[in-house]
C-alpha cells in the first residue's frame, strides 16, 4: 500500500479533506464519518431492542397517567385507549410465544368520535411518545380507490414502514392512527348509483388491512415510483385507531332513539350534565352505519368511544395545566428575549371565549393567543415585563 493513502477506501491524501495517520495505517475523514454512523446506529438498535416482557410493560393506569399530563379531561377515551395499547403489547408477547394449539388472540381496533378540537389527534400524538413500537398518523381524506387520483390505502403502510426505518419486523408490530375516518363515509344510501371512489371504495380497500393479511407495500409510495420493488407486510399484529368528527351523528342517534331527548330521560341527562353528552353516550355501530360506514368496516372496529365536547372550564384548564400548555409555551418564548410574560385570569378567559365563538375547539386556542400577542411579539425587547389583562 502506498503511503498517505486511506487503508479503508484507498483514496489518496489529495482526494480527501483529511487523512488521519495511525500505526502503519491511515483513515480519511469520509471513512471516519461512515464508521461513526455505523456505531451510532448499532447503539440505537441496542437501546431499541430491549426485550419486551410483562414485567416492563406499562399498565393501563400508567399509560393514562402519562396522557393526563398532556390531555385535559376525556377520561373515558384515555382509559379505553390505554387498555387497547396495553392489550396490543400483550398480544404481541403472546403471539411470539404461543404454541400451535394455543388460543389465538385477536386485536381490538378502536374508533374515536368527537367534534373538531376535542383532542382525538392529540391523544394519538401524545401516546406515541410513550410507545416502543412504530407509530404513524395518516389522513383518510387523501385516500381513493386503486386506480384513481389520490393515494392508495397501501400508502398507509408505506408511512408506517418509513417510521420503522424500513424494518418490516418492527412495522408489523406498529400502531396506525387513521384521522378523519368520517370523510370516507358512503355518499349515497344506494351504492349502485355511482362509483364512490373516495368513500365506499376506500372503505372496501381498508378491509384487508384492518382484518390482518399480507399486503404488497410500495416503500416509496405507489404511483410516482412504478418500478420499485414491493415489500410484503403482514397486518395481523398492527393496531389501528381511527378518529373522526362525524358531524351530524347526534341527529342520527336521536332519530334511532325515536324520542325527544329533552324530557325523555331527565335523570340520565342530569347525570351526564349535558344533552349532547347524553346523546353521544348512546352511540353504537347502527348509528355509524347510518352515517355511511359499511358494516364490514365497523365489524373490524369493535371498540367505539366518544370524546366529550369541551366546556369553557375545560378550555381554561387546557390553556394553563398541561406540561406543554399554550401559556407555558409563550412564557418560555418570551423568556428567550429576556421578557417576563404574565397571563391574568381575565386574559385567559377572553382568549377562551373568543375561541369558543369561532367553534374551533382547543385547536383554535393557539391562533387566538397569537392574535392577542401579535403587537407584543412585534415589539419584543422594548419591555422587560408584559402583563396581559
Amino acid at each position: 500500500m502506498q503511503s498517505n493513502q486511506c487503508s479503508f477506501c484507498g483514496r489518496s491524501k489529495s482526494e480527501v479533506e483529511m487523512l488521519v495517520s495511525g500505526q502503519e495505517a491511515y483513515i480519511c475523514n469520509q471513512c471516519i464519518g461512515q464508521a461513526y454512523s455505523i456505531v451510532k446506529e448499532s447503539d440505537s438498535d441496542t437501546k431499541n431492542n430491549k426485550e419486551l416482557s410483562l414485567e416492563n410493560l406499562k399498565k393501563p393506569r400508567e399509560i393514562k397517567a402519562f396522557l393526563d399530563e398532556y390531555v385535559i379531561g376525556q377520561d373515558r377515551a384515555k382509559k379505553q385507549l390505554s387498555i387497547a395499547v396495553y392489550n396490543h403489547y400483550k398480544r404481541l408477547l403472546y403471539t411470539e410465544k404461543k404454541e400451535k394449539n394455543d388460543v389465538e388472540l385477536e386485536k381490538s381496533n378502536i374508533i374515536m368520535i368527537g367534534e373538531t378540537g376535542t383532542g382525538k389527534t392529540l391523544l394519538a400524538k401524545t401516546i406515541a411518545r410513550e410507545l416502543d413500537v412504530p407509530f404513524c398518523i395518516v389522513d383518510a381524506t387523501v385516500l381513493t380507490e386503486a386506480g384513481y387520483v389520490g393515494e392508495d390505502v397501501e400508502s398507509i403502510l408505506s408511512r408506517l414502514l418509513m417510521m420503522s426505518d424500513y424494518n418490516v419486523e418492527k412495522a408489523e408490530k406498529g400502531i396506525v392512527f387513521i384521522d378523519e375516518i368520517d370523510k370516507i363515509a358512503r355518499k349515497s344510501d344506494n351504492p349502485s348509483i355511482t362509483r364512490d371512489v373516495s368513500g365506499e371504495g376506500v372503505q372496501q380497500g381498508l378491509l384487508k388491512l384492518l382484518e390482518g393479511s399480507i399486503i404488497n407495500v410500495p416503500p416509496q409510495g405507489g404511483r410516482k415510483h412504478p418500478d420499485q420493488k414491493y415489500i410484503q407486510i403482514n397486518t395481523q399484529n398492527i393496531l389501528f385507531i381511527a378518529g373522526g368528527a362525524f358531524d351530524g351523528i347526534q341527529d342520527i342517534i336521536e332519530r334511532r332513539l325515536n324520542k325527544q331527548v329533552i324530557g325523555f330521560n331527565k335523570e340520565k341527562i342530569e347525570k351526564a350534565g349535558d344533552k349532547e353528552e347524553y346523546v353521544l353516550s348512546e352511540i353504537n355501530a347502527i348509528d355509524l352505519r347510518a352515517f355511511g360506514l359499511i358494516p364490514e368496516l365497523l365489524g373490524r372496529f369493535p371498540i367505539i368511544t366518544y370524546l366529550d365536547k369541551l366546556t369553557k372550564e375545560s378550555m381554561i384548564r387546557i390553556m394553563k395545566e398541561p406540561k406543554n400548555s399554550i401559556v407555558k409555551q409563550f412564557v418560555e418564548l418570551f423568556k428567550m428575549d429576556g421578557v417576563e410574560l404574565e397571563f391574568t385570569e381575565s386574559a385567559v378567559n377572553t382568549i377562551v371565549e373568543e375561541t369558543l365563538e369561532k367553534g374551533l375547539g382547543a385547536r383554535g386556542l393557539r391562533g387566538t393567543t397569537e392574535k392577542f400577542l401579535e403587537d407584543y411579539m412585534y415589539n419584543v425587547g422594548s419591555e422587560k415585563k408584559i402583563t396581559l389583562l
